[in-house]
């Protein structure tokens, strides 16, 4: 198995179902789709895809509100050689000096890769 597939395509019907079960599984349950996927849907009335942007807002609410961390900085953006994101770096912890260790070192790379 591929797993380094993007689960999150513009035609949520074309996602391969392992890779489906996949981010299911990460999330922890189902409700990543309304996290990825717009419910007013598009001119055809097919969910439209939101920004990996607003994916991230929501994964890092979801640390929050439903795993419990106490503190989760702002996610850092990793970036490929041509500068576009590939990923979001995430953290998460209990204690606020791990969080403000991490939210030093994060600031240092914010900006690193882009163009």
């Amino acid at each position: 198995m591929d797993i380094n597939r993007n689960v999150l395509w513009h035609d949520h019907e074309k996602v391969d179902p392992v890779q489906r079960d996949r981010m299911t599984r990460f999330w922890g349950d189902e409700s990543w789709h309304s996290a990825a996927y717009s419910g007013a849907g598009n001119l055809f009335g097919h969910p439209e895809k939101l920004s990996n942007e607003e994916v991230a807002v929501a994964y890092r609410k979801r640390l929050k509100e439903v795993a419990g961390f106490k503190y989760v900085p702002e996610p850092i953006p990793m970036r490929n050689s041509n500068g576009a994101i590939v990923y979001y770096l995430f953290f998460a912890a209990q204690r606020p000096v791990a969080a403000n260790i991490v939210t030093d070192i994060f600031k240092n790379y914010e900006h690193a890769g882009e163009k």
